[in-house]
C-alpha cells in the first residue's frame, strides 16, 4: 500500500547523501546509517525541504483524532518512507502517551526532532497543528457570524468515513507489531475493557500497564548500548541534567512570558487573560488527550465562565473531529467564540486574538515536554525494567487505540450512542435503528479502496469526500 508520490519520495531518499554529524539548531539529528533500533530496511534521512513537504502533508491529512493521526504517521513514516523504524516509533509513542497534551502532535514533533534536530521538531509540530488551526479559524469566524455550515458538514461526513477505514487498517498493523506475546495481548485487552466498559481513567490504565511490564522485566540484564542513547544530545554524548534544565527554562519562558504580557496589556479580568490562564492550566492536566478532559472543559466554559451554550460545545467537538489536526483544537473554537462575544472592540479581531492565545497556551507546553524529554527516550529504553514498563504501556496503548477506533466508528455510523449499565460495566452501545446509511456506504467504499484496491490516503479521502458532496447535492 502506498500513497500517491511515495515512490518518488522514497527514490529521493535513496539518492540522498546527508552528513550524519550536522548540528542543526543546537541538537544533532539521528545518524542516517541503518536503523538505530536494529531493524533492517530504514532509509537514509530526508533533506529538510523534503521533510517539510511531508510534515505539511501530515498536517493536512491528520483527520480522525489520535487513532487516525498515529495510524497515518505510522504508514507514511515507518512503512512507506522508512524514516524511523518500528521500535523507536513505538518507544516514542509510549513516551508521548505518558505526557499531557495531544500525543499525535507530540509524536510528530519527536520524529521531526529525531530527523533534523530542533528546527525539525518545530517544523513537524507546527505543521501538524497549523493547517487544522487555520481551518478552525475560518470555520470559527463563519460560525460566530452565521452559525452552522451545511456544505462543510456534508464534506466531513465523507472524510470521517474514510478515516474510519484508515484507522482500522493501522490498528491491525500496529497490533501485529506491538503485541509480542500472550501477556501483551492480555494487557491490551484489559486496557480496552477498562477504558471502554469500566470508565477507568487513562492515567490509571497506563500506570497499571507500566507496573505490570516493570514486574515482568525484573532480573533481566541491561541492554547493550547501540549508540542511540545519545540521539539528540550535543556532541554525541547523552543529554546532561544541566542541558535538560536549560532547555526546560527556555521553553517555560517561551510558553509563559507572552501570556503574562497579554494579562498586563489587557488586564487580569479581560477574557483574553482568562483564556490564557484557563488553557495553560488545562495544558498540564490533559492526560489521555482531548476526550479525557472534555467533560471538565465543557462544564467550565458553559457553567463557569459562560462563554458558550451547551449545544455549542458539541458543535466545537464536531468541528474538531472533522477538520485536520489534534482534537484539542476544540480549545481554539472555545477561545475564538469567547473573545468574539466578550472581548470588546471589533468582534472578528478579538475572536482571532482569542483563538491565537488559546493555541499558544495549549501547544507551547507540548514543545516543552518533547524537547526536554526526547534526548532521554532511548537511554530509558535500554534499562530492562523501564523497557519492560514501556512495553507494557505499548500493549495498553493498543487497547486505548482500539477504544478510540470503536468510539470513532460508533459516532460515525450511528446517530444515537449511549452508555448501557450492566453491573459494573457501562459500555457505549449504539441504537441499531439509528444507523446512518450514507456514512455506512462511504465507510464500505473506503474499506474496499484501502483493503481491496490498496489505494492511498489522499485518494481514499478525495473519493469519499466527493461522494459525500454529491449525495448532499442530490439530497
Amino acid at each position: 500500500m502506498c500513497m500517491c508520490g511515495s515512490h518518488i519520495d522514497m527514490k529521493a531518499d535513496r539518492d540522498m547523501n546527508i552528513d550524519a554529524h550536522t548540528n542543526i539548531g543546537g541538537i544533532p539529528p539521528a545518524p542516517p546509517a541503518g536503523d538505530p533500533a536494529g531493524n533492517p530496511g530504514t532509509a537514509p534521512l530526508p533533506s529538510f525541504p523534503e521533510a517539510l513537504r511531508v510534515w505539511l502533508q501530515v498536517g493536512l491529512l491528520s483527520f480522525g483524532g489520535p487513532a487516525g493521526q498515529i495510524a497515518m504517521m505510522h504508514r507514511m513514516l515507518v512503512d512507506e518512507r522508512k524514516w524511523i523504524a518500528e521500535k523507536p516509533f513505538l518507544a516514542a509513542l509510549n513516551f508521548c502517551m505518558l505526557l499531557p497534551g495531544p500525543e499525535a502532535m507530540q509524536l510528530a514533533t519527536y520524529v521531526g526532532w529525531r530527523l533534523h534536530g530542533l528546527k525539525g521538531g518545530l517544523a513537524a509540530g507546527l505543521l501538524f497543528v497549523l493547517p487544522g488551526a487555520l481551518f478552525m479559524m475560518l470555520l470559527g469566524t463563519l460560525y460566530a457570524l452565521y452559525g452552522k455550515l451545511p456544505l462543510a458538514e456534508a464534506l466531513f461526513v465523507g472524510i470521517k468515513a474514510a478515516v474510519l477505514a484508515i484507522v482500522v487498517e493501522a490498528l491491525l498493523r500496529v497490533a501485529r507489531r506491538a503485541l509480542k506475546g500472550r501477556a501483551d495481548w492480555f494487557i491490551a485487552a484489559a486496557a480496552f475493557l477498562a477504558i471502554y466498559a469500566l470508565g477507568v481513567p487513562f492515567p490509571v490504565i497506563v500506570l497499571a500497564a507500566g507496573i505490570v511490564g516493570y514486574l515482568r522485566s525484573r532480573g533481566l540484564p541491561p541492554a547493550k548500548d547501540d549508540g542511540t542513547a545519545a540521539m539528540g544530545a550535543g556532541g554525541g554524548a547523552p543529554a546532561s541534567l544541566a542541558a535538560t534544565a536549560r532547555t526546560a527554562a527556555l521553553w517555560l519562558a517561551i510558553w509563559i512570558v507572552p501570556l503574562v504580557l497579554v494579562a498586563l496589556l489587557f488586564g487580569r479580568d479581560h477574557v483574553l487573560a482568562e483564556l490564557a490562564w484557563f488553557f495553560s492550566k488545562l495544558a498540564v492536566v490533559t492526560f489521555g488527550g482531548a476526550y479525557a478532559v472534555l467533560a471538565y472543559t465543557a462544564q467550565e466554559v458553559v457553567e463557569g465562565y459562560r462563554w458558550l451554550a451547551p449545544g455549542e460545545m458539541l458543535d466545537a467537538l464536531g468541528l474538531a473531529e472533522t477538520t485536520p489536526g489534534p482534537l484539542i483544537l476544540v480549545n481554539q473554537f472555545v477561545g475564538h467564540l469567547a473573545a468574539f462575544r466578550h472581548g470588546g472592540g471589533a468582534p472578528v479581531v478579538m475572536g482571532i486574538l482569542g483563538a491565537v492565545i488559546t493555541l499558544w497556551a495549549t501547544f507551547a507546553p507540548c514543545f516543552l515536554w518533547i524537547f526536554v524529554g526526547a534526548p532521554w527516550i532511548e537511554r530509558l529504553n535500554r534499562n530492562p525494567q523501564l523497557k519492560g514498563a514501556l512495553q507494557g504501556v505499548t500493549a495498553a496503548v493498543v487497547g486505548v487505540i482500539l477504544n478510540l477506533t470503536v468510539w470513532f466508528g460508533l459516532h460515525v455510523l450511528f446517530r444515537d450512542v449511549t452508555a448501557v449499565a450492566v453491573g459494573p460495566f457501562a459500555p457505549q452501545l449504539p441504537r441499531l435503528a439509528s444507523v446512518e446509511p450514507v456514512p455506512l456506504v462511504l465507510a464500505a467504499v473506503a474499506v474496499a479502496m484501502i483493503f481491496g484496491l490498496h489505494r492511498g490516503i489522499i485518494t481514499t479521502l478525495a473519493v469519499c469526500g466527493g461522494l459525500a458532496l454529491a449525495w448532499h447535492g442530490l439530497a
